[in-house]
């Protein structure tokens, strides 16, 4: 076969199996870029070798590497670095640091690698963390603008910046160690000059050139325009004894800043794609599944190392940086990993002559591992939580998201809060300013409170879902709550903890899905708005009052559909994919499936009727019935059956106290009982005082079953338990010694914060 179409036929042979690993990879839910690596594995010299024309496929694939610097440096964006700018410079430069210095160190007294130099490049491979798989792992679980998702993305994005000036002080690791130190000056100063030049082509030069290639309208003279620039520049920094990575990524950079920046990333992406998806198959194809076989003891014990190394220098730091034990640990265990960039550099050490074949072949292993196992453990961290929260001793610590800062000006009571200041909670408050309504704002960008701060709006400098910022907005004496989050997970456990401290707050919250309205409303929010839906809603007015039909009448309808949760426009979907959304939404929080006993007193009643929220703080999201039936997001009118699996949502306490219930161990109400929640004011005379002390409750023939306090319950409070102000008393009784003592306590300064029920 002619060597040329040789060429063409080992090429279609590495994509095709590249494809197919991605797809099996794919169907397998895990990053594709470990199919991409299989792929090669399976047609490469160690595999199949169908492979003949290795090396003219590898020079090919060193595009790859050059266009996804490239890329890199266009994505590039320092507005993401200014959102957690302390964590992503001081934390993320800091922890580059100490792990090339751990591991130099570490690797030179074990005997991994014989000289410094060495032992530096193996920390400069395992201190990046994949920006693709963390990345993705956040984007499907809608977390990217969580705390701990934006910590991790600014250290990510410092990771990246610093794999340019790693690839470009590689070279001079390969001088001799008596010249090595004059070597890195003279490459560090060779990059500074090369630096300036570029600052000065990327100010004059690259957005005149791109303006001219913009004025032609024509697409593909643009792309040519744009590859020929950044291959240039690549092929610059190579002759200029830097690499072609380097110039790749500094290419990438100057039009980074331009107005064509979005359009570059757009034309360039799908070259990106393919070359990069050449270079890992390149990369896989260099893997020796045999060798990976024989020392897979060696690759599960360094992967171990690394993830637990990595976990201890990213844990510490996040932490010292003013995040809370959550924040860190989550961003530690999201680090651990080693990079898909760290293939580029050992691939660049390899062929400096850095690191042997066998030492090469072990990173390539660890790596590989390390990005399996990524998502497994992002995936399995909700349900650590939820365990941890569930132990005494540990739940002060997961849940230290104190506030940063308060100011001076909050309102005491009566206020609205608004949980966000993004473009909707903006909105919000100038409305509600408009009409003289006093507002709280909660949010926990350094951005947008300092914005806060210029308006002169009061604000909570702090996460909205921590039940502290929640105490320190005064959401138990808020008129109401508006919760505008980006974050689903945010979203319902800000929800869930306001309604802990306010049972009957009036709460409007924006969903960010349509899976979400059900599960909102069943958390307790009393209107959930959907965006999308409501956009639809106003044009559909518009066009149905352009066509003649009378504004009430298309009012009404519109209305109809908010109140039937906008059911008439959410896509249909199967009673499984219902249950699936729901369970997938339940593990994120603290849930539990509940056989309800034999002999409930909750059986045969009504979930109106049981009133589970306000006696216990639960939320019944599912029913499964004994027949298999199963109910999502049962309604006030569903009933409760024996033998039931009931999916409940609540804090440990809650849960507990719900099970109390269920046992028919504390009363509920019925024809002759009733169980009425009150709040105990701050002037009360009666707080500080012990239930013994007080003999008001004996007089009216009412007891005190439970106390809810900050969240947690006290069932049937010893009579030497003080009463604070604040504290929800469930008193149970006949209706008019309830009444009587409602009237009596009002008195006193006790307020109902519930009608009475009847």
């Amino acid at each position: 076969m002619q060597e040329d179409f040789r060429l063409i036929v080992d090429l279609v042979l590495v994509l095709a199996a590249a494809a197919g690993g991605g797809l099996l990879v794919a169907l397998l839910r895990q990053p594709v870029l470990l199919g991409y690596l299989l792929g090669g594995m399976v047609v490469g010299p160690a595999g199949l070798g169908l492979i003949k024309e290795l090396i003219q496929v590898e020079t090919l694939a060193q595009f790859g590497v050059a266009f996804l610097l490239f890329a890199l440096g266009v994505e590039f964006s320092f507005a993401e670095i200014k959102k957690v700018q302390v964590i992503s410079l001081g934390g993320g430069g800091l922890q580059i640091a100490l792990t090339i210095l751990i591991t130099a160190l570490v690797s030179l007294v074990v005997g991994w690698v014989s000289s410094p130099a060495q032992g530096v490049f193996l920390g400069a491979i395992l201190s990046l963390s994949s920006t693709a798989v963390v990345l993705k792992c956040l984007m499907e679980r809608n977390e990217t603008e969580t705390t701990h998702g934006q910590v991790m993305l600014g250290i990510l994005v410092v990771q990246d910046l610093a794999l340019g000036l790693m690839l470009a002080v590689l070279p001079a690791l390969d001088q001799p160690a008596e010249t090595i130190g004059l070597a890195v000056v003279t490459a560090l100063l060779r990059i500074s000059l090369f630096a300036g030049g570029a600052v000065a082509a990327g100010i004059w030069l690259i957005p005149r050139l791109l303006r001219l290639l913009a004025r032609t309208e024509s697409k593909e003279l643009f792309l040519l325009g744009v590859v020929a620039l950044c291959l240039g520049i690549a092929l610059l920094t190579e002759h200029l004894g830097l690499s072609i990575e380097m110039g790749a990524f500094v290419a990438g950079l100057m039009i980074s800043e331009v107005e064509y920046a979005d359009q570059t990333l757009t034309y360039v992406e799908p070259l990106r794609d393919i070359f990069a998806t050449l270079f890992f198959a390149a990369i896989g194809m260099l893997i020796d599944p045999v060798f990976l076989w024989q020392n897979l003891e060696l690759i599960l014990g360094l992967v171990a190392l690394v993830w637990l190394g990595k976990f201890l220098i990213v844990t510490p730091l996040v932490k010292a940086f003013g995040y809370s034990l959550k924040t860190a640990l989550l961003a530690g265990l999201g680090l651990a990993q080693i990079g898909e960039f760290s293939f580029v550099l050992a691939s660049e050490g390899q062929a400096l002559g850095l690191v042997s074949r066998r030492v090469y072949l072990l990173i390539l292993g660890t790596t590989a591992v390390t990005l399996v196992l990524t998502p497994f453990v992002l995936r399995l961290v909700p349900s650590f939580f939820n365990w941890a929260e569930s132990v005494p001793w540990l739940r002060p610590y997961l849940d230290a998201d104190v506030p940063k800062e308060v100011a001076s000006d909050i309102p005491i009571q009566g206020h609205l809060v608004v949980c966000g200041y993004g473009q909707m909670g903006r909105n919000l408050v100038r409305l509600m300013q408009e009409h003289g309504l006093p507002v709280v704002v909660i949010d926990q960008s350094e951005s947008k409170i300092q914005q806060l701060r210029e308006a002169h709006i009061p604000y909570v400098y702090g996460n909205a879902s921590s039940l502290r910022v929640l105490e320190t907005a005064g959401v138990d004496k808020a008129r109401s709550l508006a919760i505008a989050l980006r974050d689903p997970m945010s979203t319902r456990l800000c929800l869930k903890r306001a309604l802990e401290l306010s049972p009957e707050l009036d709460t409007v919250v924006c969903a960010n899905k349509d899976q979400d309205i059900e599960l909102l409303y069943q958390l307790g929010a009393r209107e959930v708005v959907q965006p999308e839906f409501e956009a639809s809603i106003e044009l559909s007015t518009h066009l149905l009052a352009g066509v003649g039909l009378a504004l009430p009448v298309i009012q009404q309808e519109m209305q109809q559909i908010r109140s039937h949760h906008y059911l008439e426009l959410r896509p249909e979907r199967s009673p499984a994919q219902v249950s699936r959304e729901l369970q997938l939404a339940a593990r994120d929080m603290n849930s539990r499936w509940y056989r309800l006993p034999d002999k409930s007193p909750l059986a045969d009643m009504t979930l109106e009727e049981a009133n589970l929220r306000y006696l216990t703080g639960v939320s019944l999201i599912a029913i499964r019935r004994a027949k298999g039936e199963e109910v999502d997001y049962p309604d006030a009118t569903a009933i409760l059956q024996t033998g039931d699996r009931l999916l409940l949502v609540g804090t440990t306490e809650e849960l507990a106290a719900f099970d109390e219930l269920a046992k028919g161990e504390v009363a509920i109400h019925d024809e002759n009982m009733l169980c009425h929640w009150m709040t105990l004011g701050v002037n009360s005379p009666v707080v500080n005082q012990t239930l013994a002390q007080l003999d008001v409750f004996t007089r009216c023939s009412v007891q005190v079953q439970a106390i809810r306090r900050d969240g947690k319950f006290f069932w049937f409070p010893d009579n030497n338990m003080n009463l604070q102000a604040g504290d929800l008393l469930l008193l149970c009784g006949a209706y008019p010694a309830l009444n009587q003592l409602q009237q009596l306590l009002s008195v006193q300064g006790v307020q109902s914060i519930f009608p009475v029920l009847s």
